[in-house]
């Protein structure tokens, strides 16, 4: 059994050796086509490792030649598989920029922007790659509206814009809860850079799933406001809560924060009757 065992080792070792070997005489060879082939080789059988060094080596050679087209979509697609969707990208909008109506166009356009896709961030961190990402979609569905991968496209367009909503979200929680914490010098503080991160948001996304949540800060800023209002302003600001309240509710009758909001919304007609 222990011998059958270190034969086994032994035999794997030998192929493991060979195939260094091989790989190193290519690298060698200073045959653009026999790295070519072998590139393609290492691709078909998923040593993108092997792969790409390859590629990257035989692609600028290649250029003006009838293998051009291929080599370079082929570096893209082992970038992308290796994961590193960024230079995968990049090299996916070279080839489309190189070869406008090229065999493999459409899906250089995909890719690169399916690259970013994934390459995007947490809501938390900089959005760069989510916004070139939307761009390239956009241009994607543009110029392919009927593609096989239109939905594919759409629907990522769609999460990376929930994304961006997120961000918006996560900001305007951020305002609220500083509340009157480090007071900016201008009327309304925190709490209404919360009302404007929130508002802009809607009106960038007007379908993001975070709505509701984004109304129901809008309403509890301008109650905070309201409360520190000075006297000959009280009533103004608390009748502009009120119409945030039946906003609130017309949407949302049902919401998540309905109840709390109702019960806020009789204390602000108490203090509003006591005005009138």
């Amino acid at each position: 059994m222990k011998l059958n065992s270190r034969f086994i080792c032994f035999s794997l070792l030998l192929i493991l050796l060979s195939s260094c070997g091989e790989y190193n005489k290519i690298l060698k060879s200073t045959d653009t086509m026999v790295k070519y082939e072998a590139a393609k080789r290492y691709f078909d059988a998923k040593k993108y490792s092997r792969a790409v060094t390859l590629f990257e080596e035989v692609v600028p050679m290649l250029r003006g030649s009838s293998h051009a087209e291929e080599s370079l979509y082929l570096l893209a697609q082992t970038h992308y598989a290796l994961k590193d969707y960024v230079s995968a990208s990049e090299y996916f909008k070279r080839y489309y920029t190189s070869f406008p109506r090229g065999e493999y166009a459409e899906l250089s356009r995909f890719y690169a922007a399916y690259g970013l896709y994934l390459e995007s961030p947490d809501a938390r961190f900089d959005q760069t790659d989510t916004y070139k990402a939307m761009q390239l979609f956009q241009d994607f569905i543009e110029y392919y509206p009927q593609s096989e991968k239109k939905d594919i496209a759409q629907d990522a367009l769609f999460a990376l814009q929930e994304k961006l909503a997120l961000k918006e979200l996560i900001n305007t929680r951020l305002y609220y809860n500083l509340g009157d914490y480090l007071l900016y010098p201008f009327p309304g503080g925190n709490y209404l850079s919360c009302v404007v991160t929130a508002q802009n948001a809607m009106r960038s996304y007007p379908y993001t799933r975070h709505r509701e949540e984004f109304m129901y800060y809008i309403f509890k800023s301008k109650y905070e406001m309201a409360k520190q209002s000075v006297d000959e302003k009280k009533d103004f600001r608390y009748r502009d809560v009120v119409d945030e309240y039946y906003s609130y509710l017309n949407d949302y009758p049902e919401g998540k924060y309905a109840k709390e909001i109702r019960k806020l919304y009789e204390e602000i007609a108490k203090q509003l009757k006591n005005t009138d």
